[in-house]
């Protein structure tokens, strides 16, 4: 059943594309028909606004990592204090020592991953709102521009059709517009 439905959905997909072949053929013939490529990658790398999120999101997660250094940098010093006096101190205070080592150790490991872990989540948020945010431009850019057909993620195209540029400058146009310069 679900080969059948994957057969049925490439197929609805592949008449999709002759459908919109065979338009944009006709209204390439006529001579109007106007297309244009953009590389989301480059857009969401060279955006400001992404910029302005991976700022945002630094600045949201610099505590929780000032923690950690500051974990890491005790766990040190412990280490540190075991390796040089652990051959003077009493059984009960090493024993103690190594513990408490192996703890912090857990206990760094673990909020570091879970520091990682939300980072992660975070950023992916960020990201799908960034993606959304650039899909809407290009759009907007689109239709000012009177353009047929704008694709992504393409494996060839000439730079005759490349609007990335065109759109990244509107992109930071905009930008400059809501932030006030």
């Amino acid at each position: 059943m679900i080969m059948m439905d994957r057969g049925l959905r490439t197929v609805g997909q592949a008449m999709i594309c002759l459908a919109l072949l065979a338009v944009s053929t006709a209204h390439a013939q006529s001579g109007n028909f106007k297309v244009g490529v953009v590389n989301i990658g480059r857009l969401l790398e060279e955006a400001p606004q992404t910029q302005d999120a991976m700022t945002a999101l630094q600045d949201e997660f610099a505590p929780r990592q000032r923690e950690l250094v500051a974990l890491q940098t005790e766990l040190t010093e412990k280490s540190e204090t075991y390796q040089r006096d652990a051959p003077v101190m009493g059984e009960e205070e090493r024993v103690n020592l190594e513990r408490e080592l192996t703890a912090g150790q857990r206990d760094l490991q673990r909020s570091n991953d879970e520091l990682t872990e939300d980072y992660n989540i975070r950023r992916n948020e960020e990201l799908n709102t960034l993606q959304r945010s650039l899909l809407a431009e290009v759009q907007t850019y689109a239709r000012a521009a009177a353009f047929d057909l704008v694709v992504a993620d393409v494996l060839y195209y000439s730079s005759a059709v490349d609007i990335t540029a065109d759109v990244l400058a509107s992109m930071q146009a905009n930008y400059q517009q809501e932030n006030g310069g």
